[in-house]
């Protein structure tokens, strides 16, 4: 079996990173996304990407955090630099969540149109955060003007309803699910895991956060993944292997 951790986070230990990523690859983990959101993260990213370039696929951008640090052209200014000097497979992460900084909304929201402006005119996917922003979120995605072949992209570590995940996929999004989906008061997350058709499901370990059940209490990472597997398999009636393997057929295309 193969496995493809869509959305994964490190920090700036190149040694942990290393021994991170050949636990990973020991566990069937052969893709994954390394994923920024600030300055430290992307630098991250980019160094895991440069010891593993064949396994690594590199996502960048400034997170929902970041929105007051900066101008959200300053923002953009740098992923242009980044993406120049190593092309990315996609932007982000970016989005909005209100429920910690609901205060900074105005800033949140003009950072992940920036971010999703970026995408489209690279033609790359977006990794997309939202907690308690839906309608928020959806507002702008459709509020921007869209070129080429649109809006391609994930919502990642979703933990939202059957009916938002609904129209997300209305909007050619990806859902991807996290270690959040083992947890014992996830019955509405697990209705929507059921609920995301077979060419749009991604998996994830959000790592180094939010370790799935049975390693909670751990520090997550990807060789975690295939707890989330198993759980989805469990919940939509199927096997490991076919989760696996159409997770990651899915996840190559989007990141190609």
């Amino acid at each position: 079996m193969r496995f493809f951790d869509t959305h994964a986070h490190f920090g700036l230990n190149a040694g942990a990173n290393v021994m991170t990523l050949r636990r990973a690859f020991a566990a069937g983990v052969q893709s994954l996304t390394a994923v920024g959101g600030s300055s430290d993260l992307n630098a991250a990213a980019i160094a895991v990407k440069e010891n593993f370039p064949d396994q690594v696929m590199l996502a960048l951008g400034f997170d929902r955090s970041q929105a007051l640090e900066a101008e959200s052209e300053v923002f953009s200014d740098t992923l242009r630099q980044l993406h120049a000097a190593t092309p990315l497979a996609a932007v982000g992460e970016t989005g909005l969540d209100f429920h910690y900084d609901a205060a900074s909304a105005d800033a949140q929201i003009e950072l992940f149109a920036a971010h999703l402006r970026l995408a489209d005119e690279w033609r790359k996917p977006v990794i997309i955060h939202t907690r308690e922003a839906d309608d928020t979120t959806l507002k702008t995605l459709d509020e921007v003007p869209w070129h080429g072949a649109g809006l391609r992209g994930v919502v990642h570590c979703f933990t939202g309803s059957r009916q938002f995940a609904s129209q997300l996929l209305d909007r050619n999004l990806a859902i991807s699910f996290s270690g959040i989906v083992t947890f014992r008061n996830a019955d509405m997350l697990r209705e929507s895991a059921r609920y995301v058709p077979d060419d749009r499901l991604l998996i994830e370990t959000d790592s180094p956060y939010l370790a799935p059940v049975p390693m909670r209490g751990k520090q997550n990472e990807p060789a975690f993944l295939v707890h989330v597997a198993e759980c989805l398999a469990s919940e939509r009636g199927t096997t490991l292997e076919h989760i696996a393997e159409l997770t990651t057929v899915n996840a190559e295309a989007l990141f190609k």
